[in-house]
């Protein structure tokens, strides 16, 4: 079974989405959107290059994206109306992938992934 770690920058991506989330819609709003953002780590993780996701070099070698609407049904846990933001990940081994970055859909990802920011092994 593939299995996924999280970076430092995607760690802190995730906490100030989640205190968002709640603060716009409430705990059942949080406790949704974070099983959403876990449903589409586990898809990602366990399909890395599926048809769902993307290739972008532009970014690091190895980096892709996926945005987590492809995850909406696969949860009965997940359900968000709109969901709007984009997993950032690379394979660090063969059954592993790093979660780099968990972006809002309209932030530009050259400006917060790349060799400039704290990606490490």
């Amino acid at each position: 079974m593939a299995r996924f770690r999280l970076s430092r920058l995607a760690e802190v991506d995730l906490a100030h989405i989640l205190s968002t989330s709640e603060q716009r819609w409430g705990t059942e709003g949080r406790r949704r959107y974070a099983a959403i953002l876990a449903a589409a780590m586990r898809k990602a993780a366990s399909d890395p290059e599926g048809p769902a996701t993307r290739h972008r070099a532009e970014l690091l070698p190895g980096i892709r994206s996926f945005h987590i609407r492809h995850t909406r049904g696969d949860d009965p846990e997940a359900k968000v109306r709109r969901p709007v933001h984009v997993l950032y990940y690379r394979a660090v081994a063969p059954d592993v992938v790093e979660i780099v970055r968990v972006l809002h859909e309209r932030m530009e990802p050259s400006r917060h992934v790349g060799a400039d920011n704290e990606i490490t092994d």
